[in-house]
């Protein structure tokens, strides 16, 4: 499995729903997360996009260099922005860092948002816009000289000689319970993303997308995003989990549903109805806590327990066809140490800790000081 972290592009936090411990998206911090999820073994990590974040393409581009095995999972979005010009930095930034981009497909959800950065079509057409921007996008990166006539997208002579390192482009990540993603999907996309549901669900949205995509004569993988609150047992586990909501208010958990009311995303709503803006029923599946959903939108579960506990989650899902998880934690600088230290152990991972150090430490220094232990040549 590839184990990816979160990189909190619009700040972050030790508590939900208060500023108090709150911790601006600098450059330098965003720094030192990713560089301690290369150096622990993450596989990548995801850098979102939305009107209270940096920048996705400007902090990766800021940030890929300063990573060695690190990929990036950045996102582009229909309707904002050229395909042909979209391809062209995909290409760039793709080859700068040897092969570490990948793309993350952003139809949006939030119609405010949407109308507040230009875009006015229907949640369905932004589907149908996506779609063409994608045969577009697929196009000019496999090296052909593409003319396009669609109802939303129009290109003549378009080409990108140069190509991308990745043949025959990066791949490609989505996320969307719509019928109207489903489709997209099944014609375009190498990874479908699903957000923290029980499993039972998670397993119903892999096989409809698995379905359709062998219609259109392809095969498609699954990834899923959650937070993970993991401590050494269980009961410090749900401890941490109460303390993390524990300045949230019933005033903010009001603002929040009636701001999440309003998308018109499929996937949100579904999120939702897991808690129902309630704190009583927050445990949705064994382990699966539905606590961070009552403050804000998109991902709104994480994994509660011991580690063995949350092992068995994550291999739980991973048997239903999940290869990607794409976690986060706050805050998520410590936490990115906390969930390397002691799930991976327990994990079947792609990719494993930097070779320098071993997260393992002999306890012998003159002071009980950790003194790393290097790996044998």
């Amino acid at each position: 499995m590839e184990i990816f972290w979160f990189l909190p592009t619009h700040g972050d936090q030790r508590y939900l729903g208060t500023t108090q411990g709150a911790r601006p998206a600098t450059l330098s911090y965003l720094k030192q997360i990713a560089q301690a999820a290369d150096r622990l073994g993450y596989g990548g990590v995801l850098v979102p996009s939305g009107r209270s974040c940096e920048d996705a393409w400007v902090i990766s581009s800021a940030l890929i260099n300063e990573t060695r095995q690190l990929k990036f999972l950045v996102a582009t979005r229909p309707g904002f922005i050229s395909p042909v010009v979209s391809a062209r930095m995909a290409s760039t930034l793709d080859r700068i860092s040897g092969g570490r981009l990948l793309i993350n497909v952003v139809a949006g959800g939030d119609p405010a948002e949407q109308q507040a950065e230009g875009s006015f079509l229907t949640h369905d057409d932004r589907y149908a816009e996506a779609e063409e921007f994608l045969s577009i996008w697929r196009s000019v990166l496999s090296e052909a000289v593409v003319d396009f006539e669609g109802e939303h997208l129009q290109v003549k002579g378009a080409s990108l000689p140069t190509g991308s390192l990745q043949k025959p482009y990066p791949p490609l990540f989505i996320g969307g319970a719509s019928d109207a993603a489903i489709a997209l999907s099944s014609k375009h996309i190498d990874v479908h993303l699903t957000w923290g549901e029980p499993p039972a669900a998670v397993a119903e949205k892999v096989r409809v997308i698995r379905e359709a995509a062998a219609k259109q004569g392809r095969s498609i993988r699954f990834g899923i995003r959650l937070h993970v609150i993991v401590r050494e047992t269980s009961e410090q586990a749900w401890q941490a989990a109460e303390e993390l909501i524990s300045h949230v208010t019933d005033e903010t958990i009001a603002a929040a549903q009636a701001a999440v009311a309003n998308f018109d995303s499929v996937a949100q709503k579904r999120m939702t109805e897991l808690h129902h803006g309630r704190r009583d029923k927050l445990e949705v599946a064994p382990n699966l806590w539905a606590g961070v959903g009552l403050v804000r939108g998109g991902a709104g579960t994480a994994l509660v327990g011991d580690p063995q506990q949350v092992a068995d989650r994550i291999k739980e899902y991973q048997a239903l066809g999940i290869d990607y998880f794409i976690f986060s934690g706050y805050p998520h600088l410590e936490e990115s140490y906390r969930v390397a230290e002691l799930l991976f152990p327990l994990l079947p991972l792609a990719r494993k800790n930097d070779d320098e150090v071993s997260i393992n430490t002999n306890m012998t220094g003159p002071f009980g000081a950790a003194k790393p232990v290097k790996h044998a040549a």
